[in-house]
C-alpha cells in the first residue's frame, strides 16, 4: 500500500472499527463480504483490493431462474439466493456448488452472514436461519415479502417486509423480540451505527429507530418513497428517492443537510450509495453513475452508461465497480470518473458487486453469477 492511499483509506477504516466496537458484531475484511452493502454502515467500501486487470474466473448458472441480490463472502464460501427458489453456497476458488436450500418461490434479498449462519428471506414472507450444511436451523414467519438483506446488533438480527414492520428477532431461536411498524413497505437494509437502525422506507420518511427499546426516536420527511438503503459515513446519512433526489442528512440532529438532483433528465436513485471521506456514488435510473463531495453535495463527475442503474457501486482503493442494465461491469477512476475497463456480460446487471480475496462476484438477470479476479 502507498502512503499516498493513507488519508483516504484510513478515515473509513476507523469508522468501521468504532462501529465494530459498539454493538455491530458484522463488519467486512479483506476476507469476508458478511452483509448486504459489506458491513452495518452500509458504506459499500471493500476493505481489500482487486488485481489490476480482471478476467472471468468461473461463473455459475442458475437455471429457471435470475439474480437480483448481492452475494456473501464469508470463509471462502459465496451464499446468493435465486429467483427459482435456491439459496446457493457455492465455493469461492472454483464456483462448484457446495449445497442449496429450496424454497417455494425465490429470493431478491441478500443474504447475511454471521458465526456461520446464513440469515435471509425469500419472496414468500419467511425469513430464514441456514446452518452451515444447508439445514434449516430456524424460520420466521413475516406477514409480506422480503426484500430486505438482515443486519446484525448484539445478539439479534433485523430485517425489514413489505408488511412496512421491521422485525428485530433473537439470532440464536428466531424468537421475536420487537417489531417496529412504518406506515408503508420496508425494502431497505436496516442501517446500524450505535444503537440506532436508519430506515428508509415507502411511507417517504427516514426513521431513526433506538435498537435497545425498538421505538422510534425521530424521522426525517423525504417528500417520496424509497427503498435505498442508507449509508453513515460520520455524522452523515446519504439516500436517494423515487422522487429523484438524493439527501445528505445529519442524523444526529436531525436535518437534511444538502439535496442533489440531476439538471437534466430527472429519474429514481434506486441503488444505494457507496461513501467514504472523499467521495459518494451513486447511480440512477437516468443511467448516470454520479461522484458527489460529501460535505455540501457539490457534483464532481458524472459517468453515463446504456442502461439504467439500479444496482449499488462498490469502491476498491481508487476504483469503482458497478453493474448496468446494458449488461455491462465497469470500472472507473474513483478521482475522475474515467473509464478503466468494462467486461460484457450479455444479461442486466440488477444486483451489487461483492469484493474478497482479490475477487469481485456478481449476478445477472440472465441467471450467471460471475466472478472476476486475476488469472496469475
Amino acid at each position: 500500500m502507498s502512503s499516498g492511499r493513507l488519508p483516504r483509506i484510513l478515515p473509513v477504516l476507523l469508522i468501521l472499527l468504532i462501529a465494530a466496537s459498539r454493538g455491530s458484531a458484522v463488519e467486512a475484511d479483506r476476507h469476508s463480504w458478511p452483509l448486504f452493502r459489506a458491513g452495518s454502515l452500509a458504506l459499500g467500501v471493500a476493505p481489500g483490493s482487486l488485481p489490476q486487470k480482471l478476467d472471468v474466473l468461473w461463473t455459475f448458472s442458475s437455471e429457471g431462474g435470475w439474480f437480483e441480490s448481492t452475494p456473501a463472502i464469508v470463509d471462502a464460501s459465496v451464499f446468493i439466493g435465486s429467483t427459482n427458489g435456491n439459496l446457493h453456497a457455492l465455493q469461492l476458488d472454483s464456483g462448484k456448488q457446495r449445497w442449496a436450500f429450496k424454497t417455494d418461490l425465490g429470493f431478491n434479498a441478500s443474504p447475511a452472514v454471521r458465526e456461520g449462519l446464513v440469515y435471509i428471506g425469500d419472496v414468500d414472507g419467511r425469513f430464514y436461519c441456514i446452518a452451515a450444511d444447508g439445514g434449516k436451523r430456524w424460520q420466521f414467519d413475516a406477514g409480506a415479502e422480503i426484500n430486505s438483506g438482515a443486519n446484525f446488533y448484539k445478539d439479534k438480527v433485523l430485517f425489514g417486509s413489505q408488511d412496512g414492520l421491521l422485525y428485530c428477532l433473537d439470532s440464536a431461536t428466531g424468537r421475536l423480540a420487537w417489531k417496529y411498524e412504518s406506515e408503508d413497505q420496508i425494502r431497505c437494509f436496516p442501517t446500524i451505527v450505535e444503537n440506532r437502525a436508519f430506515v428508509a422506507g415507502c411511507d417517504a420518511r427516514l426513521h431513526l429507530i433506538d435498537l435497545d427499546r425498538g421505538e422510534q426516536v425521530a424521522n426525517v420527511e423525504l417528500e417520496s418513497p424509497t427503498g435505498s438503503t442508507p449509508a453513515v459515513l460520520a455524522d452523515l446519512l446519504f439516500v436517494g428517492t423515487e422522487g429523484s433526489i438524493f439527501y445528505a442528512i445529519d442524523w444526529k440532529t436531525p436535518k437534511v443537510v444538502w439535496q442533489f438532483a440531476a439538471e437534466r433528465r430527472r429519474m429514481p436513485f434506486r441503488g444505494s450509495a457507496a461513501a467514504t471521506a472523499a467521495v459518494v456514488v451513486v447511480g440512477s435510473m437516468d443511467k448516470n453513475l454520479y461522484a458527489l463531495e460529501p460535505k455540501t453535495g457539490k457534483l464532481l463527475w458524472t459517468f453515463p452508461t446504456r442502461g439504467r442503474i439500479e444496482g449499488s457501486p462498490v469502491v476498491v482503493g481508487q476504483r469503482v465497480f458497478i453493474g448496468s442494465g446494458d449488461g455491462r461491469l465497469y470500472a472507473l477512476d474513483l478521482k475522475t470518473g474515467r473509464e478503466l475497463w468494462h467486461y460484457e456480460t450479455g444479461g442486466s446487471l440488477i444486483g451489487s458487486p461483492a469484493v474478497v480475496e482479490g475477487r469481485l462476484v456478481i449476478g445477472t438477470d440472465d441467471g450467471k453469477l460471475y466472478c472476476f479476479g486475476g488469472k496469475e
